[in-house]
């Protein structure tokens, strides 16, 4: 199911037949570098960890991380969406694209798109985002986003503090 479409981009709900390419996306370096190593190794825990996730937050909340793809060739490049985790008060945006689609401005046409559709569709007030302390790349995005560096929070259930940013979304420019 489609959610968003921007001018390059097609936002749209994870399947099951996403296996291979989110087994890609979740054993690039960066991913584990930077968001966590979820042991999913096969095409079998790639579908589970789909089940688990994403496919569990679209039906509890309405909302989760879609498959991101080009427009025009439909090759998946990347997810980006929402999440609740139980540790924050706030939905989360986060993102993550394959290394040959990094600094091509899609994180952003992505990312943008998404806060306009939890404001206007999912009535979001405030939307949060976390990174690791040292994902810089990250943190410069969330910024051009419009989010403000809050402080440094411990990660769920471990010794990781990482940065919280946020933004009400009521007063967030359209774009």
């Amino acid at each position: 199911m489609i959610v968003l479409e921007t001018d390059r981009l097609v936002l749209r709900q994870q399947t099951i037949e996403d296996a291979a390419f989110i087994l890609e996306l979740l054993n690039d370096p960066s991913w584990i570098r930077y968001i966590g190593d979820k042991g999913v190794r096969t095409l079998d825990d790639a579908r589970s960890f789909i089940i688990k996730g994403p496919l569990n937050m679209y039906a509890r909340f309405g909302f989760g991380f879609y498959l991101t793809a080009l427009k025009d060739e439909g090759t998946p490049i990347g997810i980006c969406g929402f999440a609740k985790r139980d540790f924050l008060e706030d939905v989360d945006i986060g993102y993550a694209f394959l290394p040959e689609f990094r600094g091509k401005g899609y994180a952003f046409e992505a990312a943008s798109a998404a806060m306009g559709y939890a404001r206007s569709e999912l009535g979001l007030k405030r939307i949060v985002a976390i990174t690791s302390q040292d994902n810089h790349a990250s943190a410069k995005l969330l910024e051009k986003l419009g989010l403000r560096f809050e402080g440094l929070i411990p990660y769920e259930d471990t010794e990781e503090v990482v940065r919280l940013y946020a933004i009400d979304v009521r007063h967030m420019s359209a774009r």
